[in-house]
């Protein structure tokens, strides 16, 4: 890969600093529920312990900023630019779970949230894919982890 910049690294770290960003957004926004109001929801069996989601979304951030950062090295090929774009809306519908679930506290909001994430992660899924299958490879785990994460937040909105 030749980024078209000789300041590809900076670039990186932008990304990085802005996945840091939204990070700390839902962190932010989670610590408090998650030590009050969670452990008092029905949970199914198949509930990660708590201690998994920080090491996890740490490396998805990762990962996520990484993919993004080798679509905007390849931003003079078509479409690359809208994909950037689209790629900061799923940035914004991330933060966004984090309000609705545990900022206020309804899992029916967040459930119509992630839904929409999980829409434009598939989409995004496709376009790194035909843009850098590099950083398609690197986009599964978080559809993945989201994929899960639906399927988590439709069964506690249903149990509770």
């Amino acid at each position: 890969m030749t980024p078209p910049t000789s300041r590809p690294w900076l670039a990186l770290l932008g990304f990085l600093l802005l996945s840091v960003a939204v990070s700390a957004i839902g962190g932010g926004v989670t610590a408090g529920s998650v030590k009050t109001w969670f452990p008092t929801l029905i949970k199914p069996t198949w509930n990660p312990p708590s201690a998994v989601f920080a090491p996890v979304w740490t490396l998805l951030y990762a990962l996520m900023a990484v993919a993004a950062w080798r679509i905007w090295c390849r931003r003079d090929r078509p479409g690359a630019k809208t994909v950037l774009w689209v790629y900061g809306v799923q940035l914004v519908l991330n933060s966004a779970w984090s309000i609705l679930f545990f900022g206020l506290r309804n899992p029916a909001w967040a459930l119509i949230d992630i839904v929409a994430l999980l829409g434009v992660l598939l989409w995004l899924q496709v376009a790194f894919w035909r843009l850098d299958r590099v950083a398609g490879m690197l986009w599964i785990p978080y559809v993945l982890w989201v994929s899960f994460a639906t399927a988590l937040n439709t069964a506690i909105w249903h149990l509770n």
